[in-house]
């Protein structure tokens, strides 16, 4: 049974003290994530660059505590990670490390280290059938070098390379979903949480995703107040309005199944969400509604299909 108060009071692994920015909701899913960490479990963290990562690991600080930390590339954290645990049970089955400890293998990367650069990192490990959790931090663009688009970045959001005015309207792409693109792995746990918006979704996903046997994946909403241009306070309004106008569905896909873990007793308009967002000013000048419209039927297409899936694999279950 999830109770806020044990969980909230577990020692943090990622120590107050890092540079993150304030309002950023990378640091809260790490905390997240890894209070579904039993106590006395060990834990190797792989890190690939990003925001995460030159935040929290600046030499000769470190904001990584109980757990071994691993930097690696932008496109190999999963490479890396996987190698790890290969050698770790090596040396488990040679009996040069002893049965007293669980240790757990997890990924961390930002959407353009596992989206773009890391996906053939991700997708390698995964196929291979590594013990390991990969969870992406996911705020939809490159925030750690200014802002860059990423394929995780949504249709239509004015970025440092799909800048809005005259000649573009933002990013002409609508984004990846690398959630999906995991299931078609056929990965025994896959899911998409969200963190202030619901920490009792996260901490449930994260604790399945992190003692189920095999690979498994995680996708994160991330908010990023440089990046999406809110004041560091409304994180958790941000992320609550993700949820609620179902711009970030919450669900899991466990051995094919589907499971909806989050329906909102009223799905508010998308527009309540991208309002408060400077990167999605320029839908709301006269003439541009088209946008907002064209956003709301993604949205609406994509809780359909979920919807859809998750009635026809409980049936064939």
């Amino acid at each position: 049974m999830y109770n806020l108060k044990e969980v909230v009071n577990k020692p943090n692994r990622l120590t107050s003290g890092h540079r993150m920015c304030a309002g950023c909701g990378a640091p809260v899913t790490i905390n997240g994530v890894l209070r579904a960490l039993k106590e006395e479990d060990n834990a190797v963290i792989s890190v690939a660059t990003g925001c995460l990562e030159v935040s929290t690991c600046t030499f000769p600080y470190t904001s990584w505590k109980n757990c071994s930390f691993i930097h690696t590339a932008f496109e190999c954290a999963s490479a890396t990670l996987s190698g790890v645990e290969t050698t770790y049970n090596k040396l488990k089955k040679d009996g040069k490390i002893s049965d007293d400890k669980v240790t757990k293998f997890i990924g961390f990367g930002g959407d353009g280290g596992t989206l773009d650069i890391g996906l053939q990192s991700l997708s390698g490990a995964m196929e291979r059938g590594h013990d390991i959790t990969y969870i992406c931090y996911d705020n939809g663009a490159y925030m750690n070098t200014g802002t860059q688009r990423s394929s995780s970045t949504p249709h239509f959001a004015d970025t440092t390379t799909t800048p809005s005015g005259k000649v573009s309207n933002g990013k002409a792409q609508q984004r990846k979903d690398l959630t999906e693109i995991m299931v078609k792995h056929n990965l025994p746990y896959v899911a998409q949480s969200a963190l202030i918006g619901n920490l009792k979704d996260l901490y449930e996903k994260s604790e399945k995703a992190i003692y189920t046997k095999g690979p498994t994946y995680m996708s994160v909403l991330s908010p990023c107040p440089r990046g999406w241009g809110y004041p560091s306070e409304d994180l958790q309004t941000i992320s609550k309005l993700a949820v609620d106008t179902c711009f970030w569905p919450l669900y899991e896909v466990c051995d094919g199944k589907y499971k909806i873990t989050y329906r909102p007793a009223k799905k508010l308009p998308v527009e309540e969400f991208l309002k408060l967002q400077k990167r999605f000013k320029h839908m709301f000048k006269a003439g541009n509604e088209w946008m907002i419209e064209e956003i709301q039927k993604e949205v609406d297409k994509k809780w359909e299909y979920l919807q859809m899936m998750e009635k026809i694999t409980n049936e064939e279950n």
